[in-house]
């Protein structure tokens, strides 16, 4: 009753969902129709399985090869390929709120069928323009002395930023509302789906860069585009028609809870209660200078500008979209998913660098990287269980607790033997005799032409292994610790998922998941200035520890949240 009120206080929309016996029942008289199988393959459920099947893919090939791409027309320099993650972190981080906010304002089909579609069109026209880079680079070199070139790559940042946006705006929609609304508000149902693509999205992260990394490799980087180019073109229908036929079945989701019209209630509300303090001033106060300077100054704000009330405006919904999120019940919750983000523990190119800094080989990297991927399914799959017998927040602190666990052998790699820390690094007086040491510079990511990028994981060939370490326990014990750290990691990101999606109100779903999406992405930027701080092998141990202190106080931030939402209930009780 009080999350009711709650909602209703803040003119959202709150649905009951339902228990897990009802859905086991209804269950059961499903399985009971004949031709349950085609009655499903026509369902909503596998529908959205599809679609998001294919997006993921597409998104996983488009990340890896814009990478690629990108260090191959600026040569043996990774400039570009940081601008660009720099460009998509930071216009997530800014413009979060207001994707959000456009997400609850528009009706649900318009928001999807507009995503899909600059998504893909701005992939499509970037890959139109890396070909066009590939096949005539030495001619655009020469326009204009070389500031064609600087445009050209100016306009491919700025188009897979677009895209970015667009694939964020539509992952709020349909995997953070959609889902919700097509599984009935049921929590079992929901947590299948959830789960499900969640398991989508780990295989396609594997299999879809490897697939684009060998059309490249065989053929050249103009047929990679060409591939790409293809694959959304054929995407973009598919999906438009899918998404289009879910919504034309599930009559639920043409409905949405109107937004606009409470908006304008509220803004008429703050208005009358301005002009009232207005009129109270003015009769308390009189005429002074000061008060014909205010007056003067309203006046001019009324007389902007478009362009000036428009920045007005979006910078006010930037602001009320940060605090809708901070007057979440799950507020703690999201905080805590957002800090897991900072840290080195997982197969990116920061790790396996390191990795291969320590004589581990590419093959074996790639070994390591699907076992993770295994024991990342298998967190999927804990997830359902442990919802269904111990409840929602009781996964996510039992998935904690399974995470700090596993990443307290991260922490014991740090000190035992073969770690390469060497505090004395981090000193302003660093002797000659430290620097010469073998390996003390080397970095974290050899040079480019050695390199093949596969998914975040970075493959060597054709060059000397890293030196041998004295002992591989560290390396063992780190890349033990973070698989089997997978586990816990995956099932909790479900847990705070589905959190998300049960306790906030329909009307501010987008935006709230809007500003979640920004908060991922900051705490992401902080663990790379980590490591711009601290780039040598050396200093990875100091990135570990650091790394393994914000992923505690992420959770201790989801523990905090568990004893409110309990001790909440209760006292309803």
């Amino acid at each position: 009753m009080s999350q009711r009120a709650d909602a209703s206080r803040r003119g959202g929309v709150v649905v009951e969902f339902e228990s897990d016996d009802i859905r086991d029942a209804r269950a059961k008289k499903r399985r009971s129709v004949p031709g349950s199988a085609l009655i499903y393959l026509k369902g909503p459920k596998f529908l959205i399985y599809v679609s998001g099947a294919l997006s993921m893919w597409g998104d996983r090939m488009w990340h890896f090869a814009i990478s690629v791409f990108l260090i191959e027309l600026y040569g043996r320099n990774l400039l570009l390929t940081a601008v660009f993650g720099l460009v998509v972190a930071g216009s997530v981080l800014l413009l979060g709120a207001l994707i959000g906010d456009w997400v609850d304002r528009n009706p649900r089909n318009k928001v999807a069928h507009a995503s899909l579609f600059i998504q893909n069109i701005s992939v499509t026209v970037c890959s139109i323009v890396l070909m066009l880079v590939f096949l005539y680079k030495q001619r655009i070199e020469q326009i204009w002395d070389g500031w064609l070139t600087v445009v050209c790559y100016t306009v491919v940042i700025v188009l897979a930023d677009v895209a970015n946006l667009a694939s964020t705006a539509l992952t709020i929609a349909i995997q953070r509302d959609w889902i919700v609304v097509i599984t009935g508000y049921n929590r079992g149902h929901l947590a299948g789906m959830n789960a499900t693509m969640r398991r989508i999205d780990q295989v396609t992260n594997i299999l879809a860069p490897l697939a684009v990394g060998q059309v490249m490799t065989l053929a050249s980087n103009v047929v990679g585009c060409g591939f790409i180019l293809g694959w959304n073109l054929v995407s973009l229908i598919v999906e438009f028609f899918f998404l289009s036929r879910v919504y034309r079945i599930v009559p639920a989701l043409s409905i949405k809870p109107p937004a606009e019209e409470e908006e304008q209630a509220y803004l008429q509300m703050t208005k009358r209660r301005r002009s009232q303090d207005q009129g109270n001033v003015a009769q308390l106060q009189p005429p002074t200078e000061g008060n014909c300077n205010t007056s003067l100054r309203l006046k001019e704000i009324t007389t902007l500008p478009l362009c000036f009330r428009r920045f007005r405006w979006l910078v006010g919904t930037c602001k009320d979209g940060w605090r809708a999120y901070y007057r979440q019940p799950v507020f703690l919750a999201g905080m805590g998913l957002a800090f897991l983000y900072t840290t080195v523990l997982g197969f990116d190119c920061i790790t396996t660098g390191y990795a291969y800094t320590q004589g581990i080989s590419g093959s074996l990297l790639s070994l390591l990287m699907g076992v993770s991927a295994m024991t990342g399914l298998m967190g999927t799959v804990m997830f359902t269980r442990l919802r269904k017998t111990y409840g929602l927040i009781n996964t996510g602190i039992i998935s904690s607790c399974l995470h700090l666990g596993c990443l307290l052998l991260c922490v014991c790699s740090v000190f035992a033997p073969g770690s390469p820390m060497d505090l004395s690094l981090l000193m302003p007086y660093i002797t000659a005799n430290s620097s010469a040491e073998v390996g003390s510079n080397q970095p974290l990511l050899p040079d480019r032409s050695s390199i093949h990028w596969t998914n975040n994981t970075v493959l060597f060939d054709n060059v000397p292994s890293g030196t041998a370490p004295e002992s591989y326990i560290s390396i063992i014990l780190l890349f033990l610790g973070v698989i089997t750290a997978r586990i816990g990691l995956w099932s909790f990101d479900l847990t705070v998922t589905q959190l998300l999606q049960e306790n906030i109100c329909e009307s501010e779903r987008g935006v709230v998941n809007g500003v979640q999406s920004s908060m991922n992405y900051l705490m992401d930027l902080l663990h790379f200035i980590m490591v711009i701080s601290a780039p040598q092998p050396q200093h990875f141990g100091i990135l570990v520890i650091i790394s393994v202190i914000f992923i505690t106080t992420g959770h201790t931030m989801y523990f905090l949240y568990a004893h409110k939402a309990k001790k909440k209930r209760r006292l309803d009780t």
